[in-house]
């Protein structure tokens, strides 16, 4: 009986001081990923800006990676289907 007695005064002890640690350490977690997510998002808008500031022509394109071309590709997929765009 008294090991029983111990166990629940051991775990609502430990339950207790883990609670009491987590108040005083929260705040700090908290800071930390928010401060955090701050800079990534900053570093996020500064890319975006930058990509942005190259001025281009309308309709120019630009390609910043070539696709892989498959050396056994089959040119007889489907028709080609012109169309044109309603508004």
């Amino acid at each position: 009986m008294s090991y029983i007695f111990n166990f629940l005064l051991g775990s609502y002890l430990i339950y207790h001081l883990l609670k009491f640690i987590m108040r005083l350490i929260a705040p700090f977690l908290i800071r930390q990923m928010s401060n955090k997510m701050n800079d990534n998002f900053s570093n996020a808008k500064s890319n975006n800006t930058k990509r942005n500031n190259s001025k281009k022509r309308e309709g120019e394109v630009s390609i910043d990676k070539m696709p892989k071309r498959n050396k056994e590709s089959n040119n007889n997929i489907g028709d080609y289907v012109d169309y044109e765009e309603l508004d």
